[in-house]
C-alpha cells in the first residue's frame, strides 16, 4: 500500500467514526443541557461552592461567571507553580519562575495550553494532575458553556435569560467530559500510553550524557488534552512521543477525539434551535472547510521534488515515521483548525505552504470544526457576518433563525472577528521591530518571520502549538503571548454573551419569500465564502512575507 493511499484511507475511516457518533453525541449533549433535573454529584459541587444552579442569568451575570471563575483558576494555578519546590510529587523541580508561571497558568485556563517549558524537565506530578489536567476539563466546559449561551440566545425571545453559567460548566464536566475522557485514557492505555505515578529513571546514554524519563498520569491527561481540545502535553514532544501516542491506531484516535465533540455540537444546536436543517448547515460549512484543508495538506507534503523526496515517499522531515505524511498532514490540519494545538509532528518542518495551512487554519478563527464550544459560537458569530452581507446585496433586512441582525448585533459581531487579527498583528509587528524578541529566532528571513507569526497566531487564537524554532521563555514572550492569551480568549467572549443577550431579547420573526434560507446550500457556499474572504483579506500580507515567500522561492 502506498502512503498516499493509507492516508486517504486513514481520512475514510476517521470520516466514519466521526458520522457514527454525530447523532448520538449530539442529542446526549441536547438532553444535557436542556435538562432540568440535577444528578446528586452535582448538587454537592453546588452546595460547596455555594451556586443555585436554578437562577437564570442574563448575559452580564453569566459574564461575570465566566470571569471570576477564570481568575480564581489562573490564580491557583499560579500559586501552584510557584511553590511545586515544596510539594510532595513534585520529582525534584523547582518552582516555576514569575514570568513562565503566569505564562502558564493563563494558558491553561483560556484553553490554549502553550508551553514555553519541557514538559517532562519541569512539572511534578501535583502540578500535572491538580493543576493543568484539572484545567482541561473546566477550561473546556467554559468554552461550551459560552456556545450554549449563544444558542439559547437564538432559541428563546422576549427574555435576557440565558441560563446558569454554574449548571452549564459543572453538567458539562461530569455528564460530558469526565465520562469520554475514562474511556479514552483506557483505550490509550490499551494501546500503551502510561499511566503511573513513577518517578526519574535513567534509560542509558544518548549524545553523551544520561538519558532520563520520568513517568505520569499520561493517559488520563492525553485523553481530556484531545477531547477538550486543550493540546498541552506531558512531554515536550507532545503526540509525538511513545508514551502519549504509541501507535498509528492511537494517533488516529487521537485525532478522533479532537474532533468528535465540536462537529457533535452542530447536532446539538440544531436540536435546540428547533431545525436540525440550521445545524446540518453548519455541520457541512466546517466540514466543507476541513475536508479541503486536509486535502490541501495532503497534496503540499506528498507533491514533492527531487530524488531525496522520490524516495522517502514525501516530505518526511519533522514526521514521526510510526505515522507517516498523511497521518501527519491530518494531525496538523485537525488540530489548527481546532483550538486544540497538540502535535505529532513539527510545524516548522513542514514544506512551506504546509507551515501556512497550519497559520490559515488558526487565523480563520479555529471554526472548522474549532475548539469545544468556541468553534461552534465562532461559526455563528461568521453565519450572522454572511447574512448581513446576503441582506446588503438584496436591500432587505437580515435575519437569521428568525431573529433580525441589527445595528447592535452586526457591531457585536464585528467587534468580535477584529479581536484576534489586532492581537496577531499588533504583536507581531511589535517582535519584529524591537531588537531583543527577533532574537530568540532559529531562522532568519521567511521563515523566521515564519516563526514569530505563528506564535501570535496560536496564543491570540487560543491554540497553543508552536512552530518550533523560536525560543518563547523569555520575559517579553511569556509576558506578551500571555496577554494574547487572556485577550484572545475572554474579550470576544463579552462580545458573544453581548450578542446572546439581545437576541434573547428579541420576539422571533416569522419566515417569509424573501427569508433567506440559512439551512441550504446556496447558504453554505456563501458562509465559506464569506470565512475565506474575511481571513483573506485580513492576513494575507503577513502570510506573503512568511510561509508564502517561502513556499514560492
Amino acid at each position: 500500500m502506498g502512503p498516499v493511499l493509507a492516508g486517504v484511507l486513514q481520512l475514510l475511516a476517521l470520516i466514519a467514526a466521526l458520522a457514527l457518533a454525530y447523532v448520538p453525541l449530539g442529542n446526549y449533549m441536547a438532553r444535557v443541557y436542556s435538562s432540568d433535573k440535577h444528578w446528586r454529584v452535582e448538587k454537592w459541587i453546588y452546595k460547596g461552592i455555594g451556586a443555585d444552579p436554578d437562577t437564570e442569568m442574563r448575559w452580564t451575570a453569566y459574564l461575570r461567571g465566566v470571569l471570576a471563575f477564570s481568575v480564581i483558576g489562573v490564580l491557583f494555578l499560579y500559586l501552584l507553580q510557584r511553590i511545586q519546590g515544596v510539594l510532595p510529587g513534585s520529582l525534584g523541580f523547582s518552582s516555576i519562575d514569575p514570568d513562565q508561571a503566569f505564562n502558564t497558568a493563563v494558558s491553561f485556563v483560556t484553553n490554549t495550553n502553550w508551553q514555553s517549558y519541557y514538559g517532562e524537565q519541569a512539572m511534578g506530578h501535583v502540578v500535572q494532575t491538580a493543576g493543568l489536567a484539572v484545567q482541561n476539563f473546566v477550561s473546556a466546559a467554559v468554552g461550551i458553556a459560552v456556545a450554549v449561551a449563544l444558542v439559547r440566545g437564538f432559541a428563546r425571545s422576549r427574555t435576557g435569560e440565558l441560563g446558569n453559567f454554574w449548571s452549564d460548566l459543572v453538567r458539562g464536566t461530569v455528564r460530558i467530559l469526565v465520562p469520554i475522557a475514562a474511556v479514552a485514557a483506557v483505550v490509550l492505555v490499551a494501546c500503551g500510553a502510561i499511566q503511573n505515578f513513577s518517578g526519574i529513571h535513567e534509560v542509558g546514554q544518548f549524545m553523551g550524557g544520561q538519558q532520563q524519563w520520568n513517568g505520569g498520569a499520561v493517559a488520563s491527561q492525553e485523553a481530556i488534552k484531545e477531547l477538550g481540545t486543550n493540546g498541552g502535553g506531558y512531554f515536550n514532544a507532545n503526540s509525538a512521543h511513545p508514551f502519549e501516542n504509541p501507535t498509528p491506531f492511537s494517533n488516529l484516535f487521537e485525532i478522533f477525539l479532537i474532533l468528535v465533540i465540536p462537529f457533535a455540537l452542530t447536532r446539538t444546536f440544531g436540536l435546540m434551535v428547533g431545525s436540525v436543517k440550521q445545524g446540518y448547515a453548519i455541520l457541512a460549512t466546517m466540514a466543507t472547510i476541513w475536508v479541503g484543508f486536509v486535502a490541501l495538506m495532503m497534496w503540499t507534503e506528498f507533491a514533492h521534488h527531487g530524488p531525496a523526496f522520490d524516495i522517502a515517499g514525501g516530505a518526511y522531515e519533522g514526521k514521526e515515521v510510526r505515522f507517516g505524511v498523511g497521518a501527519s498532514s491530518i494531525f496538523a490540519t485537525s488540530t489548527t483548525l481546532t483550538s486544540t494545538g497538540a502535535v505529532d509532528s513539527f510545524h516548522s518542518s513542514f514544506t512551506g505552504l504546509g507551515g501556512g495551512i497550519t497559520m490559515l487554519g488558526m487565523m480563520l478563527g479555529e471554526i472548522a470544526p474549532g475548539g469545544t464550544g468556541s468553534g461552534l459560537y465562532g461559526m455563528l458569530i461568521m453565519a450572522i457576518i454572511a447574512v448581513f452581507i446576503a441582506g446588503l446585496m438584496v436591500g432587505r433586512t437580515p435575519e437569521y433563525l428568525g431573529k433580525k441582525i441589527g445595528s447592535r448585533e452586526i457591531k457585536l459581531a464585528a467587534c468580535y472577528i477584529l479581536v484576534t487579527p489586532a492581537l496577531v498583528l499588533v504583536f507581531t509587528a511589535f517582535a519584529m521591530a524591537l531588537p531583543t524578541p527577533a532574537n530568540s529566532m532559529t531562522n532568519s528571513g521567511a521563515h523566521g518571520f515564519s516563526e514569530i507569526l505563528y506564535a501570535y497566531t496560536s496564543a491570540s487564537n487560543n491554540n497553543g502549538s508552536a512552530f518550533a524554532g523560536l525560543n518563547a521563555d523569555t520575559q517579553w514572550f511569556n509576558s506578551t503571548l500571555g496577554l494574547c492569551m487572556l485577550f484572545g480568549r475572554f474579550v470576544p467572549m463579552i462580545f458573544v454573551l453581548a450578542l446572546a443577550g439581545s437576541l434573547a431579547e428579541q420576539k422571533p420573526v416569522p419566515a417569509t419569500a424573501g427569508t433567506l434560507r440559512t439551512d441550504k446550500p446556496l447558504y453554505t457556499g456563501l458562509l465559506v465564502g464569506t470565512i475565506i474572504i474575511i481571513t483573506g483579506l485580513t492576513y494575507f500580507p503577513a502570510l506573503a512575507l512568511g510561509p508564502l515567500a517561502e513556499g514560492l522561492a
